[in-house]
């Protein structure tokens, strides 16, 4: 408490509010993701990835089960501070006996009903939900919404919709609006022939799915990506294609934090979408020289993505989730970490002197903005972090609790 208090001080100093920046903090909501604790597998019978995407690694104890993974979710989650949301892929549904005879172009909330009955159990404030375009045998050719197949694009089509009216059911269920976010690996591995043609299924595709559904329920978002494994010189739902179909279509553009070129940076794209955009999703991952989906730490960009959230007062605007998997080390630890970061990335932001800095770009002042950023690069923030962990009666140094539940639980899978 001492070192809060001077911290609170120092922080006063600048005009900076602590007490209202805690307060905020503990109110965003940040949506986990439930794919970082079995490698992206889910239990509706796909057994390895494809569509481009990748997890490495083999560190042992990954969720085998829908109930083990239920039990890493709540462990995880017994060690993040602040709000929780839970993300879920349509391919994590209890089928139960309907398995093998059930496909995802059918599924209904009844195969879901069981993570609602986790989330309310558990303090989750919300349910975000993804249809699954990746592990599956009606991905043909590596395509789903844009395949020239009529039957492989109703399968798909379908799937869509389904997902849809799950997700009305869990903003019914749990109160908030469910973010669905759509997003497809189709793509080509050499150079197409014809780039036009498969844009323009996806277009039509998405204007079916999204037809009619409740938009007081649900928000839909589309994600882009600029290559995927074996999918690396075409991607058909490119950046410039969702967001003028997000545009058209008055629905959200996601950004996933992985999935532009290594030379891109997504926070320079946030202000952007906030002026056209009432809503804007976002999917927090970490790139190593491509979609690597590497753990979220406490970086550089991370947070400038969250100084662009907070100095455009867009807390409320923004759809914040994760979105990355590390088979490589503990699943439990790599959750956490990454849910702590983006924590800490925006307590960060809440404490810079924004509104100052603002007057002082619009007064060519450049050189005292730059020796504001400079001291606050060094101002207490960790005095003011620990301060809200105990406030939640959590701590910064954590890992004993994820080191025994790893000797008590995942090492006996």
């Amino acid at each position: 408490m001492a070192r809060y208090e001077e911290a609170k001080a120092l922080y006063a100093a600048y005009g900076i509010d602590t007490e209202k920046a805690l307060d905020t903090l503990k109110n965003v909501e940040i949506s986990v993701h439930c794919w970082q604790g079995d490698d992206v597998i889910g239990f509706d019978g796909s057994d390895s990835l494809d569509g481009g995407i990748q997890t490495t690694g083999n560190y042992p104890g990954s969720a085998k089960t829908p109930e083990q993974l239920m039990a890493d979710i709540k462990k995880a989650f017994s060690l993040m501070p602040g709000k929780k949301r839970l993300n879920l892929h349509a391919c994590y549904a209890f089928l139960g006996a309907d398995k093998g005879k059930v496909d995802r172009d059918a599924y209904t909330y009844k195969y879901f009903e069981p993570w609602v009955k986790f989330a309310k159990e558990n303090g989750i404030v919300g349910i975000d939900f993804n249809p699954t375009y990746f592990g599956h045998p009606m991905m043909k050719d590596g395509l789903s919404l844009s395949s020239p197949d009529e039957e492989v694009r109703t399968f798909w089509i379908n799937h869509g919709k389904s997902c849809i009216a799950i997700a009305e059911e869990f903003a019914r269920q749990m109160g908030p609006p469910s973010l669905v976010n759509i997003w497809i690996p189709d793509g080509f591995k050499d150079i197409p022939a014809d780039r036009l043609s498969p844009r323009l299924r996806l277009k039509d595709s998405l204007d079916r799915i999204l037809a009619d559904y409740d938009r007081s329920l649900v928000h839909v978002s589309v994600e882009s990506k600029v290559f995927g494994i074996g999918l690396e010189s075409y991607t058909v739902g490119s950046n410039e294609f969702y967001q003028n179909y997000a545009a058209k279509a008055g629905i959200c553009c996601l950004l996933d934090t992985g999935h532009y070129h290594p030379t891109e940076v997504v926070s320079d794209k946030i202000p952007s979408l906030l002026a056209f955009y009432d809503k804007v999703a976002l999917h927090i991952s970490r790139p190593v020289r491509w979609d690597s989906d590497h753990v979220v730490i406490f970086d550089d960009e991370l947070k400038e993505l969250c100084k662009e959230i907070v100095r455009n007062n867009a807390i409320d605007k923004m759809l914040i989730g994760l979105d990355y998997f590390d088979a490589s080390i503990n699943r439990i630890g790599a959750w956490v970490t990454g849910e702590r970061s983006v924590e800490k990335a925006l307590l960060f932001a809440l404490l810079q002197p924004s509104d100052e800095m603002r007057k002082l770009q619009d007064q060519a002042k450049f050189g005292k903005i730059q020796h504001l950023q400079e001291i606050f690069k060094t101002m207490p923030l960790g005095d003011v972090w620990n301060e809200y962990l105990r406030r939640q009666n959590l701590v910064d140094d954590w890992y004993d609790e994820c080191e025994k539940y790893e000797t008590e639980v995942l090492s006996k899978r």
